[in-house]
């Protein structure tokens, strides 16, 4: 392989991630909120896990799908933050070509995925509040299961075409990254081809499965909506609604950071790269820290067995 900021290779070996183009003098302080957000997400969602586990009043199709948002949370933050500290920490800025389009490859599944569980769960809030009364027959424990496998079918083949499209191409511009990550755009960038047919796939797949997520929880929130304003009295209708509080916020934390992450990347040409970069990670980072905040301060059973926890353990 030639010179790695030039010409005349294809495929390289190694790619070179830069961190935050522009910021690397400030890559040890910036490194101080990543890894702080990421230490509170693995906490709060081992922590979702191990409650639900461990409490069988929360064994249901509703912990069950948040243990499945939690599970591909962790997943998701792990994919990139590690790699990312690494690169602030010990300036480890190499990574081999497989495991760049790898990565590539499982953050885009794990966000597939998690919006899909989302869906999942608005659907899980409507039958609770529109069907109650056969919403344990409706929602039985294998059917979790064959719906959490079918998302994890659907990220997986869906977002499969993506690293074996950016593979064929041949890359002999250069093999530095700015990213913090592999992430798709970044990476496909740096091929010397017409790679229009990623480009389009990857903007189809980013468009319109959310889209299409997005429209199946609207149309879940608008039903839940109308049935709770027809509930008799005011402690019911502030029941179902606080049932349903923490399911639309942390829906807004996650296709807000998305949408504007994937806007910035594409039609965003006059935003500063550094802000691109800092937007594509709080895309990645925040989702995962704030999602078991939300639960355990809106739920009232997880925050309840929380207490418990603590105070069991400290008579």
């Amino acid at each position: 392989m030639s010179d790695s900021n030039t010409t005349d290779f294809t495929n390289p070996s190694t790619f070179i991630l830069l961190g935050i183009p522009g910021l690397e003098a400030a890559h040890v302080w910036i490194s101080i909120p990543f890894c702080t957000i990421y230490a509170i997400a693995v906490m709060g969602n081992f922590t979702i896990l191990f409650i639900v586990k461990m409490e069988p009043s929360l064994h249901e199709s509703m912990y069950y799908f948040l243990c499945m948002l939690a599970l591909t949370d962790l997943l998701l933050s792990t994919s990139t933050i590690p790699r990312t500290l690494s690169i602030f920490w010990f300036n480890s800025r190499e990574i081999s070509f497989s495991a760049c389009l790898t990565q590539m490859y499982f953050i885009q599944c794990f966000s597939v995925m998690a919006s899909g569980i989302l869906v999942a769960m608005a659907f899980d809030r409507y039958v609770a509040i529109c069907d109650p009364l056969r919403h344990s027959t409706i929602l039985t424990n294998p059917v979790v299961a064959k719906i959490g496998l079918a998302l994890l079918m659907r990220s997986s083949m869906l977002v499969l075409p993506t690293p074996i499209l950016a593979r064929q191409w041949p890359y002999c511009r250069t093999n530095i990254i700015p990213h913090t990550y592999c992430e798709g755009i970044a990476v496909l960038k740096l091929a010397c081809a017409d790679i229009r047919i990623s480009s389009y796939y990857a903007l189809s797949l980013a468009f319109l499965v959310t889209a299409l997520d997005v429209f199946s929880i609207t149309v879940s929130y608008i039903q839940i909506l109308r049935a709770i304003f027809s509930l008799p009295t005011k402690d019911a209708r502030l029941k179902a609604f606080r049932t349903c509080g923490s399911h639309l916020f942390v829906f807004l934390t996650f296709y807000i950071p998305s949408l504007f992450s994937n806007l910035t990347h594409r039609f965003g040409q006059n935003v500063p790269l550094h802000l691109h970069v800092l937007t594509a990670n709080m895309y990645l980072l925040l989702p995962p820290m704030l999602n078991p905040i939300i639960y355990g301060v809106w739920t009232k059973q997880i925050r309840n067995r929380l207490f418990q926890f603590f105070t069991h353990k400290g008579t």
